[in-house]
């Protein structure tokens, strides 16, 4: 049988959520038991974390975690993925034009704050013509962890890529459609967001 207590409680950085909420560091320790009564310890007892909003469990060593340093890392990993996002509208159609990769290029260094030049893009783009990584399919994976303003900007960029020469085939359409279905947005929250990206005129 295993018994489980709580040790401490309090506020900590919660990875999941994304913000400080409350905590409980619970002890969960084996014992062996007589007649379902337990009475001798069996091994160390386990230490694991609880957030109170997300019911997440986390290993002790996450309330270590410097929160601005978390946020920063998880900022890089989502403007790594919003500008991948971007980058598979684009190679929707099997082509990428110069027009495409400039508009790509001004997206990272402007828009999401993560700088590329074209020899980093080429990889990038490399990659996924290579792995044949289709965007519906990619966006659905990664917007799992995305917030709700994170999903806003992610769309803004696709949808950015996907007028880079001015105008949007059929297919694009449908594409971006189909994005707003994986991202959860409802027709008010996606038409902002586009019109906002509209006035981005040094986009």
């Amino acid at each position: 049988m295993n018994l489980t207590r709580t040790r401490d409680s309090g506020q900590f950085y919660c990875p999941g959520c994304r913000s400080n909420q409350e905590f409980r560091l619970r002890a969960r320790r084996p014992f062996l038991t007589l007649y379902f009564i337990p009475v001798v310890p069996i091994g160390g007892a386990e230490l694991f974390v609880v957030c109170s909003n997300c019911r997440e469990k986390w290993d002790p060593t996450v309330l270590q975690v410097d929160p601005k340093g978390s946020e920063q890392v998880q900022r890089d990993q989502f403007c790594d993925e919003a500008l991948k996002s971007a980058i598979l509208v684009v190679l929707h159609d099997g082509f990428i034009s110069e027009t495409e990769i400039d508009a790509l290029i001004r997206i990272g260094n402007h828009l999401l704050g993560q700088p590329i030049d074209r020899e980093v893009l080429g990889e990038m783009c490399s990659i996924a013509e290579q792995n044949q990584i289709r965007a519906s399919n990619y966006v659905t994976t990664v917007a799992k962890r995305w917030s709700p303003d994170q999903k806003r900007e992610a769309l803004q960029a696709m949808f950015l890529a996907a007028t880079a020469e001015g105008t949007l085939d059929d297919s694009q359409i449908k594409l971006l459609t189909a994005m707003k279905q994986t991202l959860e947005l409802d027709d008010r929250t996606y038409q902002a967001a586009i019109d906002e990206a509209l006035q981005w005129e040094h986009v």
